[in-house]
């Protein structure tokens, strides 16, 4: 559907923060709830899912598959599927009713409620897209423009992690690297025993980055790295950066929210990002992309194009054409669904948090190997070492051991492979990452903890898998 250029519901988006709860009659309709007083996130309840109502909203979960890899896809509960199902008819039902009268005050009420869930100054810092891969595409656009148009000198720096997610590394070659950016990575140990060894390896590569002259334009910072899976002492980089003269921060923080603490004033980037499909129990697939305001968040630019070019981010995401903007719409169902849990989200957090570092721990012991990290460096994944006798030498082998326990045990796992360094005997090579979410039994644990334990007995190693 194309966009009239006098754009009717653009004006939703001028509404200053006291008037966006009550801009959203239609959307109540569509969802038959009364959702008209949410202005700030509701104050949890006690606990008032009981353990039958809990495995209800995950039957759609396969039960022959212990599913402990929350990480990678997440989890949507039944509740919000038919909540999505009802945004979805609603669209389908009259489209154009839905697109001048509903979608945009209804975005717009979603964006109010994950202002106030991250502790932002303004909803117009908050924008919804697809993904933390779509938002760092924005952030890495912008800077793309800044080499381009020369207002950054060749050679002028972006620092990373080593432990980038693999979409955003690839992301800053296709944008930085090729508009004449230098890309220096953070060389991180794994595993890790403490944030100063990060903070170290950080310093470093500042210095490096700032040689010859130049300066470090970006730091892309993760708050939880994927894999290995590691949490980041995000405020302290973010503090040493502001101390070294960095131009922006972007934090890609594509698992925190619902897994660690989020708060956009106490961290202070300039940009951060995290899904809600991952641990805030959204359908797949949306996140937020915060931007503190600033002059330079004027010319942050969604990278599909549509009429509303040049109205500001948030608006510009709220309409990149004809599609299913569902997911983003159940924001108020999910807070709703979250705070039927004692404490709310951080309940759910903490109590996961706690579950995984005790599954992590029971499974280390059972193969007599070790944890990642610490278990304050842990959020509710774990990395857990898996026995040097499996013979994990290589990506592709801990990738075919993934797949194995999938098709031949019904555990699904993500397999890491650590290179061993020189000198090292009998290292271990492969870590499993494992997840805890409110679905999770300890029976899912076990089912993993035998499965490799019958590989080991059995002599498996994984020269016995082929390609």
């Amino acid at each position: 559907m194309d966009s009239p250029q006098s754009h009717p519901c653009r004006q939703l988006f001028e509404l200053k923060d006291t008037a966006t709860a009550t801009a959203t009659t239609d959307a109540d309709t569509a969802t038959n709830h009364n959702h008209n007083n949410h202005t700030a996130p509701q104050k949890p309840k006690l606990s008032s899912l009981s353990a039958a109502d809990l495995r209800s909203e995950f039957a759609h979960h396969d039960p022959a598959v212990a599913r402990i890899n929350n990480g990678s896809f997440g989890s949507c509960p039944a509740t919000i599927i038919a909540a999505q199902h009802r945004w979805h008819l609603r669209f389908i039902q009259q489209p154009d009713d839905f697109y001048f009268n509903v979608l945009q005050s209804s975005i717009l009420r979603s964006r109010t409620l994950i202002k106030d869930l991250i502790n932002a100054d303004h909803v117009e810092e908050v924008s919804i897209v697809d993904n933390a891969t779509t938002a760092a595409a924005i952030v890495f656009q912008q800077t793309a423009w800044a080499f381009a148009e020369g207002r950054f000198n060749k050679g002028d720096a972006t620092v990373m992690l080593h432990y980038a997610y693999g979409a955003v590394k690839k992301s800053v070659q296709a944008y930085i690297s090729r508009a004449g950016g230098r890309v220096i990575e953070v060389q991180l140990p794994f595993p890790v025993r403490s944030n100063d060894e990060i903070i170290c390896e950080f310093r470093k590569a500042l210095e490096q980055g700032k040689s010859d002259g130049h300066k470090v334009r970006l730091a892309v910072i993760d708050h939880i790295t994927s894999m290995p899976s590691v949490v980041i002492p995000v405020k302290e980089l973010v503090k040493i950066c502001r101390e070294e003269g960095v131009d922006r921060v972007f934090v890609d923080a594509a698992h925190a929210i619902g897994c660690t603490e989020v708060d956009m004033k106490e961290i202070g980037a300039d940009v951060y990002t995290s899904n809600l499909h991952k641990w805030f129990f959204c359908p797949p697939s949306v996140a937020f992309l915060y931007c503190r305001k600033s002059d330079e968040t004027l010319d942050l630019h969604h990278p599909v194009v549509s009429h509303e070019y040049g109205n500001g981010l948030a608006i510009e995401s709220g309409w990149i054409g004809t599609r299913d903007y569902s997911a983003q719409l159940v924001v108020p169902e999910v807070l709703e669904f979250v705070n039927r849990f004692e404490g709310g989200i951080e309940g759910i957090r903490k109590r996961n948090h706690e579950k995984v570092v005790e599954m992590g721990e029971m499974l280390m012991k059972a193969w007599g190997t070790n944890l990642g990290s610490p278990p304050k460096m842990c959020s509710s994944m774990v990395m857990v070492g898996l026995p040097v006798c499996l013979g994990i030498l290589s990506d592709s082998d801990a990738l075919k051991l993934r797949t194995h326990l999938r098709d031949c045990f019904g555990i699904e796992v993500p397999i890491y492979y650590r290179a061993p360094k020189d000198g090292e005997i009998d290292p271990i090579t492969g870590y499993a990452r494992i997840s805890h979410q409110v679905y999770n039994v300890v029976d899912d644990y076990y089912k993993f903890r035998d499965a490799v334990n019958k590989l080991v007995n059995d002599g498996f190693t994984c020269a016995f898998l082929s390609d």
